[in-house]
């Protein structure tokens, strides 16, 4: 069994590495992007039976810092 975690910064949360990336993307003449965040996927195997549960709160205790990051868990 698979899931995939996806952490993104909250909004307000300043991201130096996306305004890094968004000056970068500028100097090589990409003039169309407006602003760039960044975030993590985070690819699990996972052993059958693994609940949906068991997944976010593995996200809540360590994939994600909740006082800053949200996070998003699919499950195939």
């Amino acid at each position: 069994m698979k899931a995939r975690v996806t952490v993104s910064l909250k909004p307000g949360v300043l991201d130096p590495q996306g305004r890094a990336i968004l000056h970068a993307l500028e100097g090589l003449g990409f003039a169309g992007v407006h602003d760039v965040r960044v975030g993590k996927v985070i690819e699990l195997e996972l052993a059958d039976g693994t609940t949906p549960e068991a997944v976010e709160e593995m996200g809540r205790k360590l994939l994600a810092n909740p006082v800053i990051e949200n996070f998003r868990v699919e499950v195939a």
